[in-house]
């Protein structure tokens, strides 16, 4: 069996990734493929302890992208690479671009910073194809409250949501081939549609 896929979903708060990663999952298990579900911070042990530091409290901008790099590397080694190496396709709630957007664009971590943490963590591992779904910052707030869930990033000020926003937008044009804008401020039936027609149309045979 050849290497599984990597496909990642990302996006600011309210997008809907984590129905929108089940979905997609699912789907792909419909279709026969062998499938991993999985998030970040978070998607094996060790890293979902870090993820409940993250969450807990505020850290300073450089910290903050030392532990999502250090969940991701426990993730990455314990899960993802073997899942792919098995030839397991992986489904992942966010990845690396959310700490670029969100560390970098709305915290202000230096980039140089970012690209040697990123480098020494992740030894070359990206994914073969990552959603960005997007949606304006205030109707993703709008959802967040709506469902009453929120953490520590959804209290932050509408300025550093749209700094993520630029964020994820500044990943699409750097990386067209490996990333596609996704309109989140659809319906979900409709934005799965969409993610799903991205995904046959780049990474599965005619």
């Amino acid at each position: 069996m050849g290497r599984g896929r990597f496909i990642t979903l990302e996006g600011g708060e309210g997008a809907g990734k984590s129905t929108q990663a089940r979905t997609l999952a699912g789907a792909l298990a419909d279709a026969g493929l062998p499938v991993l579900l999985t998030r970040e911070p978070g998607g094996a042990p060790g890293a979902e302890a870090v993820r409940d530091l993250l969450l807990g409290r505020g850290w300073d901008g450089i910290a903050e992208c030392l532990l999502h790099f250090a969940a991701r590397r426990e993730h990455a080694a314990r899960m993802i690479e073997p899942a792919l190496a098995a030839g397991i396709w992986v489904v992942c709630d966010r990845f690396a671009d959310s700490t670029l957007a969100y560390q970098v664009h709305g915290q202000g971590v230096p980039r140089a910073a970012f690209d040697a943490i990123a480098g020494a963590a992740l030894q070359g591992l990206r994914p073969d194809l990552t959603l960005v779904l997007d949606v304006p910052p205030g109707l993703g707030m709008a959802r967040v409250q709506a469902r009453g869930e929120v953490n520590r990033y959804d209290r932050l000020d509408a300025g550093f949501h749209e700094r993520v926003r630029d964020g994820f937008a500044a990943v699409l044009a750097a990386e067209p081939g490996r990333c596609l804008r996704i309109d989140a401020s659809a319906t979900a039936p409709e934005v799965a549609a969409a993610i799903l027609g991205a995904v046959t149309a780049r990474l599965l045979p005619a």
